[in-house]
């Protein structure tokens, strides 16, 4: 009796607490088999009915079923998708993710450092796996994430996680992968009644030009920093700063402005950087000047307002097949935590503006991890990457037929469940009675 008293008072503790965050899965035992389902390959191709099999977290075979023989006797465990659809992991790019639990509540905000200037705020090390969002927006298919701190001129740097392990550690798949500079507005702040100021200060038309004059000055500084051979003093600020100058980091530049964006790509040349522009509402204004620049945009949430008054209603959904059209790269992204489960959906939301289906699948999958550098190991379903993949019911793009049935991150078959789904079926029991 001594023994069972703390059994039962610890399972009666544990029915009383709230669902916990799914555990991460082990390491993948035995070669799977995925058969007969439409892969959409990340690539900008699709195959009716694949096969696709994967064995130490790895790619092994990506193949038109109808072409080849297999020994089933091999796999360990073989899905039957006929009629289904198989995605590579969708990635959510530009994301707060394991920075933010609850929006409304700043003790659970972890994206802001203080002080304007931050490239030494690594983002990664902020990162919560515990956190109860990333499961819900596994569930539809988002496996990977990019990091990103904000706030300030320089917020920091991103890096991208994979979304089931058990600490910041294991999540990485590449850390510090870029710095992110939030550039000024020329437009007034807006204000009610009559401008409030005094003759000692300068008009509204020349804090733009101070601001980019700011920022000029500390790459100019950052710059001649890291050119030393031997710094006398290190500088955890311009220390950070090195991989813009050697081109082992993007620059990722937010602003939506055709005027800024043009400044700033021309701003991040001079310094040498690659640039990548963040937001770029005006985007398809300046195709030419992004193709002859080739700067790859990440583009906004599609489900949003237009950014003037004058524009078209439907020009957030018509930007990505623009871009498209133009040739330039792009990404579909968001920004706030718990929107990301609707990536997909901003996806479809473009395809119904045409932009081609396999464009706008590639759009969340294989074009983010080029931009972050990891497109040699995901983004797109080929022999020798990442198994990190999904099954879907029906078209994961469309929030109508999207029912993700099994999901692998590098071989591993994920936990689906998720703290939304829990409150479902409690709720559904209760008033099913």
């Amino acid at each position: 009796m001594n023994k069972i008293l703390p059994v039962l008072a610890t399972l009666i503790l544990a029915s009383s607490l709230p669902a916990q965050p799914p555990t991460p899965a082990p390491a993948q035992r035995g070669a799977v088999l995925i058969l007969g389902a439409t892969a959409h390959l990340g690539n900008g191709q699709a195959l009716p009915n694949s096969a696709i099999a994967f064995e130490g977290g790895k790619l092994t075979l990506v193949a038109d079923a109808a072409t080849i023989r297999l020994d089933r006797t091999k796999f360990a465990k073989i899905f039957d998708a006929t009629g289904k659809h198989v995605y590579p992991g969708f990635i959510a790019t530009n994301s707060r993710l394991g920075l933010v639990e609850v929006e409304a509540v700043r003790a659970t905000q972890d994206f802001t450092e203080i002080g304007a200037y931050n490239p030494n705020a690594r983002s990664i090390i902020a990162y919560n796996t515990d956190s109860d969002i990333q499961p819900t927006v596994r569930s539809n298919g988002v496996l990977l994430a990019q990091v990103v701190p904000s706030g300030g001129v320089v917020s920091g740097t991103s890096s991208v996680v994979q979304l089931d392990a058990w600490n910041w550690e294991d999540a990485a798949l590449r850390t510090d992968d870029g710095i992110h500079l939030n550039w000024p507005s020329p437009q007034p702040r807006r204000r009610f009644g009559p401008p409030a100021r005094t003759p000692d200060q300068e008009p509204e038309a020349n804090a733009y030009d101070k601001s980019v004059s700011e920022i000029r000055r500390f790459f100019e500084e950052a710059r001649a920093y890291c050119q030393t051979p031997a710094p006398d003093t290190k500088n955890p600020r311009f220390e950070a700063m090195r991989g813009i100058f050697d081109g082992k980091q993007n620059l990722y530049i937010r602003t939506g402005n055709a005027r800024t964006m043009q400044e700033a790509v021309l701003f991040a040349e001079q310094f040498g950087a690659r640039a990548v522009l963040v937001g770029a509402a005006d985007a398809w204004l300046i195709t030419d000047f992004l193709r002859e620049h080739r700067i790859p945009v990440i583009l906004d949430q599609t489900q949003r307002l237009p950014s003037r008054d004058d524009e078209d209603i439907d020009q957030p959904f018509k930007t990505p097949a623009a871009l498209h059209a133009a040739g330039i790269p792009f990404v579909l992204a968001g920004e706030a935590a718990w929107q990301q489960r609707n990536l997909p959906f901003q996806a479809g939301q473009a395809i119904g503006f045409g932009l081609p289906y396999e464009a706008a699948v590639q759009a969340i999958t294989l074009s983010p991890a080029a931009i972050m550098g990891i497109g040699n190991t995901v983004g797109s379903l080929e022999t020798g990457k990442d198994a990190t993949l999904f099954i879907s019911e029906g078209d994961a793009l469309d929030m109508r037929t999207n029912r993700v049935s099994a999901a692998f991150i590098q071989g591993r078959e994920i936990n689906l469940d998720n703290k939304q789904k829990v409150l479902y079926r409690r709720f559904e029991e209760k008033y099913r009675n």
